[in-house]
């Protein structure tokens, strides 16, 4: 008993073990910086590894990295192309957390000439480019659509290199005008935008007005070059001022959606399910972002007293982020008890994007379909 008791208090007295030395931020920073992470697609191949060709891929949004040697990231997808050329099936190659979730998104987008391919992937690889060296137009492109965070400083002053358009006091706008982007083209899946950059002289109008950079719209430019020149500031001469214009994108459909009837099992469960707990609808945010439209068939029991067990995802498009989702707004509800449960019940859900959204920010709901 006594030999226990010395042990006891030599732990507990025993001195602390050295903690390892800090990390100075000095040190840190040498080693590890922010800038502007973009990321891009290399080559896909289908059909047993056969290179496809055609438009380039949609790039996805930019985000702010980290630099240094550990930095360097790559993600690969999974998907098919259907006949129309268009990728769904899309997932991913491994399960690394990836701090980008508009790469599966921007490949949605994309287009291939129209031809079906079968077991296709590509590899997106980032690199970091410090913020005051980065290309003006993907800095640009980022304040357009911050995706995590606000643009550094660094960066706000390599767009406004040449510029003393923010010099105190900086213009005011007295006017702003807008186009009509309702009667504008958009593009399924893809924000447009245009950065117009202009002069002003010494009464606040602006002149020499251009488009700086953009997606290559030509009527968003021209209608923005046409606003610009319709607004006008506080007094005194400026050079190299800018503003950007942008359109939300087109909804981008969800391919065709089967009927419970495909799926081998069938729904074994009465319908028109009646939720004790209606399930909580969300829609993907980084999808919502382009206006992508998808669904995914979920199969679930329910135990007898109401909760939602055994989910399980049996068909999803235009990629494995739909059903993810799914599950989770089947597993948020809850059904009435009852004395023995249910099995193999099956819900379809819509993720459809509401035609009079606009260029709402706001996500839709997603929809439990019936029957």
């Amino acid at each position: 008993m006594v030999a226990v008791a010395l042990a006891v208090l030599m732990a507990v007295a025993a001195p602390p073990a050295v903690p390892p030395p800090p990390v100075v931020a000095d040190e840190f920073r040498r080693s590890s910086e922010r800038g502007l992470a973009a990321w891009t697609p290399g080559d896909v191949r289908c059909d047993g590894g056969a290179l496809v060709s055609g438009a380039p891929l949609r790039r996805p949004l930019n985000t702010i990295g980290w630099r240094g040697p550990n930095a360097q990231q790559s993600v690969t997808l999974r998907f098919d192309i259907d006949a129309s050329g268009r990728p769904v099936s899309i997932t991913r190659g491994d399960a690394r957390f990836v701090p980008n979730d508009d790469i599966a998104p921007a490949l949605a987008a994309s287009r291939f000439p129209a031809r079906a391919h079968s077991a296709c992937s590509v590899t997106y690889a980032v690199a970091v480019a410090p913020f005051a060296t980065a290309a003006v137009p993907d800095l640009v492109s980022y304040t357009v659509t911050p995706l995590n965070g606000r643009l550094p400083m660094p960066g706000w002053e390599r767009i406004r290199e040449g510029s003393n358009c923010a010099d105190a006091p900086r213009p005011q706008p007295l006017v702003r005008a807008l186009p009509d982007f309702a009667k504008l083209p958009g593009t399924p899946g893809m924000k447009e935008w245009a950065l117009v950059t202009y002069d002003t002289d010494a009464g606040g109008k602006p002149v020499n007005v251009r488009i700086g950079t953009g997606t290559g719209n030509k009527a968003l430019d021209a209608a923005a070059v046409k606003a610009m020149r319709e607004s006008r500031f506080t007094g005194g001469a400026r050079k190299g001022c800018s503003y950007p214009y942008w359109r939300q994108p087109e909804v981008l459909p969800a391919p065709p959606m089967p009927e419970k009837s495909a799926f081998p099992a069938g729904d074994k469960c009465p319908a028109g399910q009646d939720w004790a707990s209606q399930p909580v609808l969300r829609f993907p945010q980084a999808y919502n972002r382009r206006r992508i439209e998808g669904w995914a068939v979920v199969s679930y029991d329910i135990a007898p007293w109401g909760a939602v067990g055994n989910a399980k995802v049996l068909a999803a498009q235009p990629s494995d982020d739909f059903g993810r989702q799914a599950l989770q707004v089947i597993q948020s509800a809850k059904a009435a008890p009852s004395q023995e449960g249910r099995s193999g019940c099956i819900e379809r859900i819509r993720f459809a994007i509401h035609p009079d959204a606009g260029d709402s920010d706001d996500t839709p709901d997603p929809v439990i379909l019936g029957g």
